[in-house]
């Protein structure tokens, strides 16, 4: 065959294959669409299926919704018919009672009208007794209403008097009892130490020769010793001794010490005067210090400024009627603390307003004024509490007390002061003490005498039986007692016990 031949074959072959391949995907592509018709008839009748199914389910649910509120509805509509049963009761009950009130407030018009008609006859039985009585006894209305009141006043002052001595000793007898027992209980766990106070001091010297030496040269030395420590040295005839004498308790120590030095080291001359009392004034800056911060120590109280410790230790070296006042601060603290305790206030508060209480003694020779209002003012500088200064200021009645605190530092105060042995009182103020007590009991109407004993703490009153009854001593010891009170000043308590005594007397002749 020729290559022409072969090639209109080849062609021929060619494009009988592409019309079969033409023809089967003819074919193909009409099964796969009849394929998805199906397909997608098939999901039509699902979803119509589905549909239907939807649609009965809302059907049953919306019928159940009416039919539950249909339900609600009759519910509600049964419990407002019984709750307008309910109301329609209550309202003919509220009808029934208010007919009863309205039958019953007749009535007591009714009644009303009748007792007062009632009172009017009674007024006027009353008005013609009355006339009756004044025309009987002689005396108008005013008249007898004035005896009765009277009469009715004797009895109820009698009355009261008997109640109120009865109040009295009750109350007393309690009250005794149980300060007595606080205040026992405090002073039984202090123990202190006394001193005997004065005003000078008094420094051995090894021989009367070293008198000469403590004058010196026309009287250098002694200018000197003087003019330093501003204290008064008596030398005078006392053999083997010299006097130092002060009202400062701080001098007087300086100049004491200076001069035992001096005279252990033998040279007194100006110059060595000078460097002694320095060191001397070292040496009790230091011991005053000490002897604050063991005070302070001792009771437990660590935030005081270092210049209210200075001041306490200046303490030390005063005293106060023979007592140590340092150690009277000291004292009244731990009393002050134990009545806190036991009456539970601030026992902290209370104990510390007892160690500075008499702070002010510290400065008062160089500070007019009282001591209580001295300390206070100190205290105040130093930003002390408000309470503890008004414990401190007011312990001796110069301010006016805000706490239960104040008024335990007072008693702790008087405590301290009063106990037996705490401190001495001179002759001279004793008598004087003595003597006012008994004028004041003397200068009562109907006092025959007094007689104040037990060192001034109980005053005894003789009165005139004739002047005074039993009810007119018990208000003489009051009044006595609140006049001594606001009148004189003294340590603990007064006992006032006022002696009427009826003697009948007749002889047999």
């Amino acid at each position: 065959m020729s290559p022409g031949i072969w090639i209109l074959f080849i062609i021929v072959a060619a494009l009988a294959g592409v019309s079969a391949g033409y023809l089967m995907r003819s074919k193909l592509i009409t099964h796969q669409a009849t394929l998805l018709q199906e397909e997608a008839q098939r999901k039509l009748v699902e979803a119509r299926a589905s549909a239907m199914e939807v649609e009965l389910a809302g059907k049953d649910k919306a019928l159940k919704l009416l039919q539950d509120a249909e339900n609600e509805t009759k519910r509600q509509t049964q419990e407002l018919n019984r709750q307008e049963s309910r109301l329609q009761q209550r309202r003919e009950n509220l009808d029934h009672r208010l007919d009863a009130l309205e039958v019953r407030e007749r009535k007591l018009d009714e009644r009303r009208r009748a007792m007062d008609t009632r009172q009017a006859e009674l007024d006027k039985a009353w008005q013609k007794q009355i006339a009756e009585l004044e025309r009987i006894s002689g005396l108008t209305q005013a008249d007898a209403k004035a005896l009765l009141l009277k009469e009715v006043e004797n009895d109820a002052r009698a009355d009261a008097a008997r109640i109120i001595r009865e109040i009295e000793v009750e109350a007393n007898q309690e009250g005794e009892r149980k300060a007595r027992e606080i205040v026992t209980l405090a002073i039984q766990r202090v123990a202190s130490d006394q001193v005997a106070e004065t005003t000078v001091s008094t420094v051995e010297l090894p021989s009367d020769e070293m008198k000469g030496r403590i004058i010196g040269r026309g009287g250098r030395n002694i200018r000197t010793i003087e003019n330093i420590t501003g204290v008064d040295l008596v030398i005078d005839d006392t053999p083997e001794a010299v006097v130092v004498s002060s009202f400062d308790p701080v001098r007087r120590e300086v100049a004491r010490l200076a001069l035992s030095k001096l005279i252990l080291d033998g040279r007194i001359h100006p110059a060595r005067i000078e460097k002694i009392v320095e060191k001397a004034q070292e040496e009790v800056d230091a011991k005053m210090r000490e002897e604050g911060e063991r005070a302070a120590f001792e009771l437990g109280i660590h935030s005081l400024h270092p210049d209210i410790i200075k001041l306490l230790g200046r303490l030390y070296y005063r005293t106060s009627y023979g007592q140590n006042v340092l150690q009277h601060s000291v004292e009244s603290a731990r009393l002050a603390a134990m009545m806190a305790a036991e009456l539970g206030a601030d026992v902290e508060l209370a104990k510390m307003a007892g160690l500075l209480h008499d702070i002010g003694k510290a400065i008062d020779h160089e500070v007019d004024g009282p001591h209580a209002v001295i300390g206070a003012e100190v205290l105040a500088r130093y930003g002390m509490p408000e309470r503890i200064i008004n414990a401190v200021g007011s312990h001796h009645a110069e301010m006016e007390q805000n706490s239960l605190e104040a008024v335990l530092v007072q008693a702790a105060d008087a405590i301290s002061g009063a106990r037996p042995g705490a401190r001495r009182e001179s002759l001279e103020n004793y008598i004087k003490r003595i003597k006012a007590l008994e004028q004041v009991a003397n200068s009562f109407e109907g006092v025959e005498t007094s007689f104040a004993i037990q060192a001034g703490r109980e005053i005894r009153i003789i009165v005139k039986p004739e002047d005074v009854d039993d009810l007119g001593a018990i208000e003489l010891s009051r009044n006595i007692a609140k006049k001594v009170e606001e009148s004189l000043q003294y340590p603990g308590q007064i006992k006032v016990t006022v002696v009427r005594e009826t003697r009948a007397v007749e002889y047999a002749k």
